[in-house]
């Protein structure tokens, strides 16, 4: 069930006066124009503003999607179901495991394939380090942006962590391109050492580092006059531009995938014995503002705990691959040094077109990751390959909004509202 984070408390410097940045103003009628990015630090990535300014105030925000010109979509094309991860993993790169399991998924979805509830725990597991892996950096840049040099570092650092699990589960530290149709690239080297890994991660260095941010921010004086107030977006009008995510839940909108249309260990019966799915909640304020949308990315980074240590001491025995007796899946190493027949099989899969043929049809799945809804739009001929792959990435729906909630603030607002979207310049890619 969702939960409504506490309003603003009085008497923390806040007020209508202080905050309101919209009050009626004598237009002076000369303007000029600025840049503001892609080169300006606090864009963070390639994307640009064109602001038109009346001395210091915003009259008019222009955004445009930058220059990462990497054609994401067009690649689904021109590789197969599984090679493509290796793509998506790169859209949303602060937290690339996501975008394999959120790819993953439309493509069972599309085949009607069920994974092995090993699989599914592993997978929700990381889809959780995932969400943290995202909002730590975006809680961290929340407080560098506006001066606040040490919350950066005190929500950076722990996301070595993740890195390393990442690295231990599919031996890359930030393009894990770990799962595969129908399960995963390889089985846990080592259970209880990730078992001992994930939880020395979630017990000590997260909630030190959540601590700590809540510490230094939550009632700090100028944090929350930068805030506060600041870029703020109803319930009504996010729900008109179709925002999903921290940026609709901060406005009031209670909505999330894995509440709405749940997958994984988010559903029910997910081992196939009648598992209660993981227990959570959704976090939601009424404030829309900036600072709604940071305690709003908190706490659901504590929600992501709960679920990891729900799941972490219940992780199923059998095999990650619903396919493990398959001629579908590639062949161990030692099979396809050491055999011909596991030879042939890995050619099959890798040089021929005998890989996985698709039905002819068309699907969209999707997942709720940090930023939002993430979706993928399958159209499927009945090769080995998509006919066409369409992205429904939050970033891009999310940052649409970003000239209506500039318009009217001062130019120094819009580094304190850019960030608080977490705009990832990859998930822009057209």
């Amino acid at each position: 069930m969702p939960f409504t984070l506490k309003p603003h408390e009085p008497g923390l410097g806040v007020d209508a006066e202080s905050t309101s940045y919209l009050r009626s103003h004598v237009d002076t009628g000369e303007r000029w124009v600025l840049n503001f990015g892609p080169q300006h630090p606090a864009t963070h990535t390639t994307l640009r503003l064109v602001l038109e300014l009346d001395g210091e105030r915003v009259a008019r925000c222009t955004p445009h999607i930058g220059y990462l010109h990497s054609g994401f979509e067009k690649l689904g094309e021109h590789l197969d179901y599984n090679q493509y991860v290796t793509i998506v993993s790169r859209m949303d790169y602060l937290s690339p495991i996501g975008n394999d399991i959120a790819w993953h998924h439309a493509v069972e979805r599309l085949f009607g394939i069920d994974i092995t509830p090993r699989c599914k725990v592993l997978r929700t597991i990381m889809a959780e380090l995932a969400r943290i892996q995202n909002h730590l950096l975006c809680v961290g840049a929340a407080g560098l942006d506006l001066g606040a040099f040490t919350a950066f570092l005190y929500a950076f650092n722990p996301r070595e962590k993740i890195y390393d699990i990442c690295d231990f589960v599919s031996g890359q530290r930030f393009h894990p391109d770990w799962t595969r149709v129908g399960g995963l690239m390889q089985d846990l080297p080592d259970e209880e050492k990730f078992k001992w890994l994930v939880k020395d991660f979630v017990n000590r260095d997260l909630a030190q580092a959540i601590e700590d941010c809540e510490k230094l921010l939550n009632r700090n004086r100028i944090f929350i006059e930068r805030t506060a107030g600041i870029g703020v977006i109803s319930k009504e009008d996010a729900i008109a531009w179709s925002l999903s995510g921290p940026m609709a839940r901060a406005s009031g909108v209670a909505r999330d995938v894995r509440k709405d249309y749940p997958y994984l260990c988010y559903a029910d019966n997910w081992d196939g014995q009648g598992a209660r799915a993981v227990e959570f909640k959704v976090p939601v304020s009424a404030d829309g503002d900036v600072r709604a949308r940071f305690l709003v990315r908190v706490e659901e980074m504590k929600q992501s705990m709960s679920i990891i240590r729900q799941l972490i001491d219940a992780i199923p025995g059998g095999p990650i691959d619903s396919f493990a007796d398959s001629k579908m899946t590639k062949p161990p190493k030692s099979e396809v040094y050491g055999s011909i027949e596991g030879l042939i099989q890995h050619f099959e899969l890798i040089m021929s077109n005998r890989g996985w043929k698709a039905p002819v049809a068309e699907c969209y799945s999707a997942v709720e990751s940090a930023n939002g809804e993430l979706g993928y739009f399958i159209v499927a001929d009945g090769g080995p390959r998509p006919w066409r792959v369409k992205v429904r990435p939050p970033c891009f729906i999310n940052y649409s909004v970003m000239a209506k909630i500039t318009e009217g603030h001062m130019m120094s607002d819009i580094v304190a509202i850019l960030g608080s979207i977490n705009v990832v310049a990859a998930e822009l890619d057209r």
